[in-house]
């Protein structure tokens, strides 16, 4: 299959435009099947993308060869491997804020009987690059990998709350807004959560969780993640640390990774 391409100045008024079929359908196979967790079989991938079976047989094994997609046991759904989480952790600074935070976040979790996770802003959205679950019986914990909103979300808040002015402003402007959820809302709960140095807040997804969360900052002084505690009360007295003394204890932690990132003191 060739490439297709039309070249276009823009003093004749055109444009340039390049297509690569085969790469594009790629792209397409994993930018659905990242929105199905369950998988799909091929059958319903051609379906969703509105292309034959036999487009995408070919592709779709050699993406399985390649380890960007594995299909479950005893099924013929393919899902997208960790392999693209493993190449963006490499590309991206993610690689080494998840080693330098791995320590932290562990005695956090064993201080406190609370699980967490680190959240970087990737494109309009949270993404969870490292997490640690709670080392007691019962807790509750994110997925790696997971998407987070950054309108309504605790660590969205801290994200954009601590983010430059002008790419602040920015981005609240292009996100999709949910109902009821107004700008001026918004820019008065980031103001809020500038002033006091963190976001507490009951979580937007899960009831009985209060989220709190707190930016980690890198050796430039700009945000460069935010590390969460989705907090769970225990009723059977075995409660570590209560909220103020958890909020108190994911500070402490914050603190220690951004100084480790080489953050500025100040």
């Amino acid at each position: 299959m060739s490439d297709r391409s039309s070249e276009t100045g823009e003093e004749g008024g055109r444009s340039r435009v390049y297509s690569a079929p085969a790469i594009e359908k790629a792209i397409d196979v994993l930018e659905l099947l990242g929105t199905e967790p369950g998988g799909l079989t091929i059958s319903e991938m051609a379906q969703r993308l509105g292309r034959s079976i036999s487009e995408l047989f070919r592709m779709i094994v050699v993406l399985e060869q390649r380890r960007w997609l594995q299909k479950g046991l005893g099924s013929d759904r393919y899902r997208v491997t960790y392999r693209m989480l493993e190449v963006a952790f490499r590309a991206t600074p993610a690689q080494e804020l998840a080693l330098v935070a791995a320590p932290a976040m562990h005695d956090l979790a064993a201080d406190t009987s609370q699980s967490c996770h680190l959240v970087v802003r990737g494109e309009a959205r949270g993404m969870i690059v490292h997490r640690q679950e709670n080392l007691g019986p019962v807790g509750f914990a994110m997925r790696l990998g997971a998407s987070v909103d950054l309108i309504t979300s605790c660590s969205g808040h801290v994200l954009l709350a601590f983010a430059p002015e002008a790419q602040r402003d920015d981005l609240i402007h292009r996100l999709p807004h949910p109902s009821g959820y107004s700008l001026d809302r918004l820019r008065q709960r980031l103001r809020v959560v500038r002033l006091q140095g963190y976001e507490m807040q009951p979580s937007a997804r899960t009831a009985g969780v209060t989220d709190i969360s707190y930016p980690v900052f890198g050796f430039d002084g700009n945000v460069a993640a935010a590390l969460t505690i989705p907090f769970l009360m225990m009723i059977d007295g075995s409660q570590r640390t209560d909220l103020e003394e958890t909020r108190q204890r994911l500070q402490d932690a914050t603190r220690r990774i951004s100084a480790e990132l080489g953050c500025p003191a100040s």
